[in-house]
């Protein structure tokens, strides 16, 4: 396998045993290595930042999606390798800070001669590995392989982190074909992959030119006929007939043997590498850093503690403090409508006296004239 939706071409030996075969951290300020996919133009763009809050400015840089109800899709070059015989290591993080409702934060890992330029959804594509969310009924870890042009899905159901903190994910591939999966340094899925995906077919299968032999019984149980009644069955001493009717011994019904079972030999895959970004964000936001790919699972957990690990406590202080700050300010907020709610009901009780004074006004006005009027009648009739 070759090319995985965020990764770049970096090959160092960080220890006399550990091989670190990409690793990207954009410290240099820049994502020159990476190549965005013009394979449709409305693709959303990716660009370089921290987020709103962080760690450290610098270090917690990474790619974020920029445009809401995108697909995105970049990838960055390394040199080919085997892991045959060894173990291989897939390490990045993903921050969804935007609170998001329903997006992709995984991974893939494509062939090398894959069209950086024309990547898209149908490319095909070795391995995948990564968080997945939509809304509340999807929030799971894809691991998905791709043997012999289909792709397998784990059986198994990892669950996801859906905070708004980052989140270190780690996939080891062993050459016991074994794996392990780890969030945040910390196993949460572990197996056999022979066992975890349907890679081979089944080692025994139901023979379909098999037939049911004309003498086949299906009863379970029958008569042996070689079992004969005792002598004394029938002679009764103090209880009369305590066994019933006698009846012979039940025996296993004989049967041929079972049709139709063949062996399945299995085999070992052998895998290559190279590595890109394809994924779809209906609420933009996440950021993608910290890749890292090696033959090494305690290099890998090392360079966690050393990216994820220094800035995951301070990203979260950050965070609180704005949501502190957040939480006054929404206070105040409440505070304040509350005063002019109460403010314009008081405006509107005033009003209403006002009004009511008014009313009362008019009335003791309209009786008064009504009172005179009644008066020059009367003064008028007595002339």
């Amino acid at each position: 396998m070759q090319i995985f939706t965020v990764v770049a071409v970096v090959v160092a030996v960080c220890s006399v045993h550990a091989k670190v075969y990409f690793r990207e951290e954009f410290l240099d300020g820049g994502k020159s290595r990476w190549v965005d996919s013009k394979h449709k133009s409305d693709y959303g763009e990716f660009k370089l930042t921290a987020g709103s809050f962080y760690g450290d400015a610098a270090k917690d840089k990474g790619l974020q999606t920029s445009q809401d109800a995108r697909f995105y899709a970049t990838s960055a070059r390394f040199e080919p390798f085997s892991n045959e015989g060894k173990s291989v290591v897939f390490q990045f993080t993903v921050k969804h800070e935007q609170k998001i409702d329903c997006g992709g934060g995984y991974i893939k890992v494509f062939p090398a001669d894959l069209d950086q330029a024309d990547m898209h959804g149908e490319s095909s594509y070795y391995l995948m590995f990564g968080p997945d969310i939509c809304g509340y009924s999807t929030k799971k870890v894809h691991v998905i392989f791709n043997y012999k042009g289909k792709n397998h899905l784990i059986k198994k159901e990892i669950k996801c982190k859906d905070d708004e903190l980052t989140h270190l994910y780690t996939l080891i591939l062993n050459p016991d074909q074994t794996y392990e999966v780890k969030i945040d340094n910390e196993k949460v899925e572990s197996g056999s992959l022979e066992e975890d995906w349907d890679f081979l077919p089944p080692k025994k299968i139901k023979d379909p030119e098999a037939k049911k032999p004309e003498d086949w019984d299906d009863r379970a149980k029958i008569d042996d006929p070689e079992d004969t009644k005792p002598e004394d069955w029938d002679k009764a001493e103090n209880i009369p007939d305590p066994d019933g009717e006698w009846k012979p011994k039940q025996k296993t019904t004989p049967t041929t043997k079972e049709p139709g079972c063949i062996q399945r030999s299995t085999t070992q895959s052998t895998a290559r590498r190279k590595p890109a970004l394809k994924n779809v964000h209906v609420k933009s936001g996440t950021i993608f850093d910290n890749f890292a790919i090696t033959d090494d699972a305690k290099e890998a957990e090392e360079i966690g503690n050393e990216t994820w690990g220094v800035t995951k406590d301070p990203e979260l202080k950050m965070k609180q403090e704005q949501d502190d700050v957040k939480r006054k300010e929404e206070e105040e907020r409440n505070k304040a409508q509350e005063s002019e709610d109460a403010d314009a009901d008081a405006d509107a009780d005033e009003e209403e006296e006002e009004e009511e004074e008014e009313e009362e006004d008019t009335k003791d006005d309209v009786e008064e004239e009504l009172s005179e009027s009644d008066e020059a009648a009367k003064q008028k009739d007595e002339l």
